[in-house]
């Protein structure tokens, strides 16, 4: 079993590096990647440097944000040979004084449009001191649900956080539309970079995203810059048959297969490393076909 999608502290994951290392060990998973959001810092950590807690096999990912016809979506990056290069081309978008300045307009955006929806929230209780490289929306959108007479403001956005990011905050068509949520690196620039580092890119989660025809986006995006393989298992592929959707698409097209659970600690808590929400279960031998 293997998990090519995590997240630690080195980006908005809860867990470090070594606890994700050490659960990771417990399961026995045979491949494992850290993909943290535009970042291979985690790559120079003492605990991946000195590691004796993990006896499997670490590639090294990473995950990017990227832009593509005004959509937000997130490439996968695996063997990266060239960490730094992926380390300063991402400080041209997400150095710590460019994440300061998002997090500070995203916030102020936000509730703006809270105000204007008239929802009710007390500011004092939003979290103020999260890392830089998480999200602010995230903390409000926690203060903003704990207020019952939101919930019918907020309608179908009340349903979970990962609605009201994929089909508010990273809709532009949507009232909650927060234009700066994440920094427009282009889909073919983050492709390309991932390549110059030596790694292979593969569209993040397809699902995920929450569009009205996700494999004619697919077919789009690949049509401006051609990918190298699809994260066709993933926790929002785990019902309706929609793993196999994507794994059909991937082998008719000739693109290489990956999957993992997308952990982020207990900011996640239903998504478990390498099960995702139970019936995950990625074989090793799609991962043995490319790495």
């Amino acid at each position: 079993m293997v998990d090519m999608h995590m997240h630690t502290t080195y980006s908005d994951g809860t867990s470090t590096l070594e606890e994700v290392l050490k659960i990771c060990e417990e399961k026995k998973l045979d491949y494992i990647s850290l993909t943290d959001h535009n970042t291979c810092k985690e790559y120079d950590d003492k605990a991946f440097l000195n590691n004796k807690t993990f006896s499997g096999k670490i590639i090294k990912g990473v995950e990017m944000n990227a832009t593509f016809k005004n959509k937000s979506i997130e490439v996968l990056g695996y063997n990266i040979k060239e960490t730094q290069l992926i380390e300063e081309w991402s400080q041209k978008f997400f150095s710590e004084e460019v994440l300061r300045k998002q997090q500070e307009e995203s916030k102020r955006k936000l509730l703006d449009i809270c105000d204007r929806k008239g929802l009710v929230y007390d500011e004092s209780k939003i979290r103020k001191d999260i890392p830089l490289t998480d999200y602010i929306t995230i903390y409000i959108y926690k203060e903003l649900i704990t207020h019952e007479e939101n919930i019918p403001i907020l309608g179908e956005f009340a349903e979970s956080l990962n609605v009201f990011i994929r089909k508010g905050l990273m809709n532009p068509e949507s009232e909650y539309y927060v234009s700066n949520y994440n920094p427009k690196p282009m889909y073919k620039d983050v492709v390309d970079i991932i390549h110059k580092a030596g790694g292979i890119a593969f569209l993040a989660h397809p699902f995920e995203y929450r569009f009205e025809d996700t494999i004619n986006f697919i077919d789009e995006l690949r049509k401006e810059k051609e990918l190298d393989g699809i994260e066709c298992f993933h926790p929002s592929a785990e019902t309706e048959n929609r793993i196999d959707i994507l794994i059909d698409y991937a082998r008719k097209n000739n693109l290489y297969i990956s999957g993992g659970s997308d952990y982020h600690g207990s900011k996640k808590p239903d998504i478990d490393i390498g099960s995702g929400r139970g019936t995950l279960n990625i074989p090793s031998e799609y991962i043995k076909e490319w790495i």
